[in-house]
């Protein structure tokens, strides 16, 4: 028997996010000025989505002890900046390390639904 995790927002009320909720959830946190994003699984893993407006930083966390992995965007040149961190740090990163919000929404979006990655997402292991 197949169990898919439940995920909840960390700094949000206990309610399960369902993956069909994540893009306006995700959405109205934005228009909240609240950037950076948690997600805690029932299994213990941990989803991070943190923004700009324009791009997005998304790592998927096995526990607390790991460097994960984060969504990538090969090829994608520069760097942007207002990666507003909850604790105030405003982060920049290459553009390579993050991706545009429209798949960072999707990326969530599938992990939330499934568990997993989706299969064409270009991900590295930073393990």
């Amino acid at each position: 028997m197949l169990v898919i995790e439940s995920w909840v927002i960390n700094d949000d009320s206990p309610v399960t996010v369902s993956s069909e909720m994540v893009p306006e959830v995700l959405r109205s946190r934005i228009d909240d000025g609240q950037l950076e994003t948690w997600l805690t699984s029932s299994s213990g893993r941990s989803l991070a989505f943190v923004t700009n407006t324009e791009r997005a930083m998304v790592m998927l966390l096995e526990d607390a002890g790991d460097p994960g992995e984060h969504a990538v965007d090969p090829g994608a040149q520069g760097s942007s900046g207002g990666f507003v961190l909850c604790n105030g740090h405003d982060d920049e990163y290459p553009d390579e390390d993050t991706v545009p919000i429209r798949e960072a929404f999707r990326l969530v979006q599938h992990i939330v639904g499934t568990g997993s990655w989706p299969t064409d997402a270009r991900r590295v292991v930073d393990r």
